[in-house]
């Protein structure tokens, strides 16, 4: 199998990164494009009390299991299908889905520290920085963590504040100038995402006539 197109794709928390993904990928075939999530690699804190687990820093480099993470990219490149259990960040009310990623012409990489992590920058060959204003984010992140996962404001704002921030500034914003394509997505403007797709599907195509693009 022919090395796969990688694009590496981070941004800060509440940078839209999942509505981003999901418009993205329909701009290709199921079996021409296949992705694999950092958040996928954390280091189970089981061993942690509900309490301790409550203010855990998932925010920082050692928190990812790096070994296992930059292994499964070179199966897939290999041409060998991962098969990886699903990460719930330690909530006991879901029942982990095991995934299956299988490799394809098109790879996405996606994760807060991709760029930071040396050996996975190297592979990359197209490199896109997500971000958005603070107080977007923030919002962004308060809906998601206060509605969608029931924690405690209190909770989320310290994590805000100590965890968030300063790993935004120190271990993604030095490698916002390195990128490709540097996207402000403070609306979720679908047109912003589809013009971001049609330039690098434009790019695949003059560099790889088996991708097909829908």
């Amino acid at each position: 199998m022919n090395k796969p197109y990688v694009i590496g794709i981070a941004g800060s928390s509440g940078s839209g990164k999942t509505f981003f993904l999901k418009r993205f990928l329909n701009h290709f075939l199921q079996d021409q494009v296949t992705l694999i999530s950092q958040d996928d690699y954390y280091i189970p804190a089981n061993t942690k009390t509900r309490e301790e687990n409550r203010l855990y820093n998932f925010d920082v480099p050692t928190a990812i299991n790096r070994t296992s993470f930059y292994h499964d990219i070179n199966e897939l490149f290999s041409g060998r299908t991962v098969y990886r259990e699903e990460y719930t960040f330690n909530n006991p009310d879901i029942k982990p889905k095991m995934l299956e990623i299988k490799p394809a012409p098109i790879l996405i990489v996606e994760g807060l520290f991709i760029f930071h992590y040396q050996e996975v920058n190297d592979l990359l060959d197209y490199r896109i920085f997500l971000d958005a204003n603070e107080s977007v984010a923030l919002e962004r992140r308060l809906r998601r963590d206060l509605i969608e996962r029931g924690y405690d404001h209190d909770d989320v704002m310290y994590k805000w504040i100590n965890h968030v921030i300063p790993s935004y500034n120190t271990y993604l914003l030095p490698y916002k100038d390195t990128c490709d394509l540097v996207i402000i997505n403070d609306t979720d403007n679908p047109n912003i995402i589809d013009d971001a797709a049609n330039k690098i599907c434009a790019e695949l195509k003059n560099e790889n006539s088996n991708v097909k693009i829908i």
